[in-house]
C-alpha cells in the first residue's frame, strides 16, 4: 500500500509508562512514519533514544524540552533531535497538540527514560504495552526522572545541544508567498523537505535513490508509483519505496507538501 490517512488508521500508545502520546504507526524499511497526539496538559517524561527524531508541529502547542533547552512549539516549526538526546514534548495546558514524529529504524519507536541506562535490547511497542499492562514496568508518567540519576548515564546527551528548532511557516495556514518555495534541511539519518507551491510544479524519479514520506499540508497533488495513478488531497499520506519509479505534481494553485527521506548513512545500517 502506498496511500494512508491517519484517521483511518488504529492507534497505540508508544511507550506508556513514559508518555501519554498514542498515534498511528506507518513502518517503512527504514522509517517509522507517525502523528504523535496528546490531550492537554500532558505529554512525555525527559527520555532519549539511539535513533533521530523528525518533529512537525500541526495542531496545538507544544511544551518542549531539548537538552537544556525549553520552548513553546508552534505549527508550522520542525524540530530535528539527534539520536541519544535528552528531550520532552508535552502539550500546553490549554489545548491537545498534534505533530509528525518520524524516527529512523535502528531502534523501535518505544523511549528510555533519561535516569536510566540503554538497554542492550529495544523493546517494541506490542511489548512495552504488555508490560505495562502487566504492572511489570513502573509508571514514570507525571514523576519525572532522579535528575541525579540523570547526570550520571553515559548513554545520554543533555549538554552542549546545537540549535534544533526551524521555523518553516509562523502560521501553519499564513497566506501563500508569491513563488514556489521549497525549503531543505538534513539530518544525520533523515533529510526533511517543504515545498509551499503557487506554480505548476513537477517531481519525478526513476528508481527513487531513498525511501520517501509525504505529506499534504494542503491542496491536492497527483501521484504516479511505478504504473499506478493517485489523486491525494490535505493529510493524506504517500509512501515511496527505495527504487521505486515516482513522480508528483500539484492540482492545485495554491499547495503545501512535507517530505522527508532516508539517507544513504541511514540506509548502510540498515541492512
Amino acid at each position: 500500500m502506498s496511500v494512508y490517512k491517519f484517521e483511518e488508521l488504529k492507534s497505540v500508545k508508544l511507550t506508556p509508562h513514559l508518555s501519554s502520546g498514542t498515534s498511528p504507526i506507518i513502518e517503512g524499511k527504514y522509517v517509522y512514519y507517525c502523528l504523535n497526539q496528546k490531550e492537554a496538559g500532558t505529554g512525555s517524561e525527559l527520555h532519549y533514544h539511539p535513533n533521530e527524531l523528525l518533529i512537525f508541529a500541526l495542531r496545538g502547542k507544544i511544551n518542549a524540552v531539548v537538552g537544556k533547552e525549553r520552548k513553546i512549539v508552534h505549527p508550522g516549526t520542525f524540530i530535528l533531535i539527534p539520536p541519544n538526546v535528552r528531550h520532552s514534548m508535552k502539550a500546553t495546558e490549554d489545548e491537545p497538540c498534534a505533530y509528525l514524529y518520524i524516527k529512523d529504524c535502528t531502534w523501535t519507536v518505544v523511549g528510555v527514560s533519561a535516569d536510566e541506562e540503554l538497554p542492550d535490547k529495544p523493546m517494541s511497542v506490542e511489548e512495552v504495552n504488555q508490560k505495562f499492562e502487566k504492572g511489570e514496568i513502573q509508571d514514570r508518567k507525571n514523576k519525572g526522572a532522579n535528575s541525579t540519576s540523570e547526570s550520571g548515564n553515559k548513554s545520554i546527551i543533555i549538554d552542549g545541544v546545537p540549535n534544533c528548532y526551524y521555523k518553516i511557516l509562523d502560521n501553519i495556514e499564513q497566506p501563500y508567498s508569491v513563488g514556489n518555495n521549497i525549503t531543505s534541511i538534513q539530518g544525520e539519518r533523515m533529510d526533511f523537505k517543504f515545498y509551499e507551491l503557487n506554480k505548476n510544479y513537477e517531481e519525478e524519479q526513476v528508481k527513487s535513490d531513498h525511501e520517501y514520506f509525504f505529506y499534504i499540508l494542503d491542496g491536492t497533488f497527483k501521484f504516479k508509483i511505478n504504473d499506478k495513478e493517485f489523486n491525494v488531497d490535505k493529510s493524506s499520506i504517500v509512501k515511496i519505496q527505495k527504487d521505486e519509479n515516482y513522480k508528483f505534481s500539484n492540482l492545485s494553485q495554491k499547495s503545501r507538501i512535507v517530505a522527508i527521506n532516508s539517507n544513504k548513512f541511514l540506509e548502510s545500517k540498515i541492512s
